[in-house]
This record gives C-alpha cells, structure tokens and sequence, in this order.
C-alpha cells in the first residue's frame, strides 16, 4: 500500500475530502443544500437535521484535525498515538459508513458516497500503517 500511493499524498486528499465534506455540511445546515440525500434520507423534522448536521460539522473538523497533525502541519511531533488511534477510529467508522451508505434510501448517498467513503477507507488505512511521518 505504501508504494502505491504516498503519504503525503494521502493526507492531503483526505483533507480536501473532509473540507468539501464540511463546506456541505454547513451548506445543509444553512438550507442551502438540500438534505434529503444526508443521512440515509431518514432524516424527519428540522431539529434532528440541525441536531445531527452539528454533530457533523464538529466530526469533519476532528477528522481534518487530526490528519493535519499525522501530516505535520500542526503540533509537529506531538500526540503521535492519539493521532495513530483517532486514525484508525476513523478508519473503522469510513468502513462502517461504507455499509450504511450501501442500506442508505437515498440513491444519490448510495451512488456517490459509498465510492467516496471505500476511498477515504483506504486513504486512511495508507495513513494508519505511516510509522512515522515522512517529513
């Protein structure tokens, strides 16, 4: 894995992900975007859409977070195992996203999320088994 794609190009795509992935999000939130494609189409009263595009918001920034500091662009050399753990959660939870975009209601979420969610699982997993950071 780690001769086909680089460490830092890994990382900076996933960050490029996570940031359209937040601007969306907040775009729902606002009512720009619809969210009917969100959140497996299940979504039903305005407050559960506020309540869990938060929740949203406050992950992706978390996510983009801690790949900034793998990738050396934050706190450089600090919080090496919590980063590798916080790394292989969110692998974990892309994996299990991946699934629940394959049950999800919404065509749109099933088509373009789950390509986009095997990408960052695999993007992450590039990541996890980084030692080091490759300065």
């Amino acid at each position: 894995m780690k001769n086909l794609i680089s460490f830092r190009l890994a990382s900076n795509t996933i960050i490029a992900i996570n940031t359209m992935a937040l601007l969306m999000h907040v775009l729902i939130l606002l009512n720009i975007l619809p969210h009917d494609f969100v959140w497996g189409g299940r979504v039903n009263s305005e407050a559960d859409l506020i309540i869990l595009e938060s929740i949203s918001i406050v992950v992706q920034t978390l996510f983009i977070f801690i790949i900034a500091i793998k990738a050396g662009y934050l706190f450089i050399g600090k919080f090496k195992r919590t980063v590798t753990v916080g790394i292989w959660v969110f692998f974990g939870v892309m994996v299990l996203n991946t699934i629940g975009n394959l049950a999800s209601s919404s065509g749109l979420e099933t088509i373009v999320m789950t390509p986009l969610t095997i990408v960052l699982s695999l993007l992450l997993y590039r990541l996890a088994i980084e030692k080091e950071n490759p300065q």
